[in-house]
């Protein structure tokens, strides 16, 4: 079994206790698990193993593998910030596989549908197991039980305090970079395949106990200035292209038509304003889906009308935050992911524009983080339970849609709002029990739906100032009465209920496992 010993945690799910040999800690509750001992290190490295000439240009990436020692069991590391035109990610397990290397680990950022080739190296051993993100052809693979290995789901910050911890040790990381120099200094902000900022990887660099920099851009030294330190750099490789231009940024990121889609925003950005969450120095985080740009936009009209001003806008970023930017309406754009090309454009040229590591956003266990500081955030979800839980990873059928993202890190906000549909092509949305559970109802503050909006009973002080509003403010039990009269009772998703049938785990940002996916039947 992949899966062993398990118990039930503290949200009352079971989980294992024992995930692909080793031990986890299930979920204790909010607060309830800090860590202990001392942050992992890679092993000390001299300059007297590297040229003196500074020159670590290595003739191809199976060159750079090979000499990083590729073997069987490795674990490897790779960043999405390329999205769906990376070009580097299946390059290294064509190698792997053609070099006759097995169970691989592949530690991704997030996965695209470009990684969809991969699912033949699941099949014939090459790569073990992901953990990462999974969707789309990948995710089918993966929710009908064909990977071999448990696949591990975790946040961007789970992602980083898995590999700070130890819990995850890198052996090899391949950080794709847009432009680099022989050293091994990088950016992601210059060159043809610019995609803005690497802020995903620098963990990698830090942690992995070897560093290959992969670039279709090499510049004289320095490149400066770097987002990825050459200090830390074993090899270079210069390849004729990284990534596919239009498929890592769009030329623009689309505000939503829809009319539905159109009230949730307005309610959404009314209700910020009437509770008094949207005023002069606020810190946002509103993503780059159709409905949240469409809240980013009245946001912006609201600021400005009042004559006030964001204090920061914590990224993905697009070309809306970075109007705000440009126009004055926003001090700085904290930014780990550039969306589309004025993002990118905008890292480039301003300096108020701030490339960030997730490290400094994202990580739990750290001395704070810039979740915390955020007023207001817009998220989505695939379910909410009437406890206000919320779900990101699969759909009522249990598929496994989409990774976790930064979605359970901006639950620390100080106010987390997630506009979503009360259902989806007649399957509700607001459920009595979720599919898979990703975050904890203690905090999430609001829901907006088309059919009215619920504050979370442990938020008073939003339910004293809504008291008299005009919006319409309701209980998330008459949301859940009026989906069921809308849709029905929908059949149930035909998902395992067996241990041994477990094919990923769902961790929470301290760690801790906070549920498990369970194979799809048919």
């Amino acid at each position: 079994m992949k899966c062993k010993n398990f118990v039930v945690n503290a949200a009352g799910r079971r989980v294992p206790t024992i995930v692909n040999g080793q031990e986890m800690i299930p979920y204790m509750g909010l607060g309830k698990h800090k860590p202990s001992g001392r942050k992992y290190a890679p092993p000390v490295p001299s300059c007297l193993d590297y040229p003196s000439d500074g020159n670590k240009i290595v003739d191809s990436l199976e060159q750079a593998l090979r000499y990083c020692g590729l073997s069987n069991g490795m674990t490897i590391s790779t960043h999405h910030h390329l999205r769906d035109g990376d070009l580097v990610s299946n390059t290294i397990f064509d190698i792997a596989h053609n070099m006759g290397v097995r169970d691989l680990v592949w530690l991704p950022s997030a996965s695209f549908p470009c990684n969809d080739p991969l699912i033949g190296y699941l099949e014939d051993g090459t790569i073990n197991r992901i953990e990462g993100s999974m969707n789309g052809p990948l995710g089918k693979f993966t929710s009908y039980g064909g990977m071999k290995g448990c696949a591990v789901l975790r946040s961007h910050g789970g992602r980083v305090q898995a590999i700070q911890d130890g819990e995850v040790k890198i052996d090899i990381a391949v950080i794709a970079a847009p432009s680099a120099d022989m050293f091994g200094n990088a950016t992601g902000a210059e060159g043809n395949s610019a995609c803005g900022v690497l802020g995903y990887s620098l963990v990698d660099m830090l942690y992995a106990d070897k560093v290959i920099v992969v670039t279709d851009n090499l510049i004289p030294f320095p490149c400066m200035p770097f987002q990825i330190q050459g200090n830390y750099v074993d090899y270079v490789v210069v390849v004729d292209k990284i990534g596919i231009p239009e498929k890592i940024v769009s030329g623009t990121t689309q505000v939503t038509k829809s009319p539905d889609r159109l009230l949730l925003a307005e309610w959404t950005a009314q209700f910020c304003a009437e509770a008094g969450l949207l005023r002069d120095g606020v810190g946002v985080q509103t993503g780059a889906g159709g409905t949240s740009l469409s809240v980013g936009l009245h946001f912006h009209e609201q600021l400005k009308a009042n004559g006030w001003k964001a204090r920061f806008g914590f990224g993905g970023s697009t070309q809306y935050m970075v109007k705000m930017l440009e126009e004055g309406v926003m001090d700085y754009i904290l930014d780990a992911q550039a969306f589309d090309l004025e993002a990118v454009r905008s890292v480039r040229e301003n300096a108020n524009h701030i490339d960030l590591s997730v490290f400094q956003s994202y990580n739990f266990h750290s001395k704070g983080n810039y979740t915390s500081l955020i007023d207001i955030v817009i998220l989505g979800a695939t379910e909410i339970d009437t406890r206000f839980n919320g779900n990101v990873v699969t759909h009522s059928d249990g598929l496994l849609l989409h990774g976790i993202g930064g979605w359970q890190n901006c639950l620390h906000s100080k106010c987390t709002v997630l506009p979503v549909p009360l259902f989806r092509d007649r399957i509700p949305v607001v459920v009595d029990e979720l599919t898979t559970l990703c975050g904890p109802g203690e905090l999430i503050d609001v829901v907006v739906t088309e059919r009215g909006i619920a504050i979370n009973p442990l938020r008073t002080d939003l339910l004293d100032k809504m008291r008299h509003s005009s919006l319409p403010i309701v209980r998330m039990e008459d949301l859940k009465a009026e989906v069921d009269a809308i849709c029905g009772q929908p059949d149930k998703a035909h998902i395992s209920d067996k241990d041994e049938d477990t094919i990923a785990i769902i961790k929470w940002v301290d760690g801790t496992v906070i549920d498990t996916v369970r194979k799809v039947l048919d």
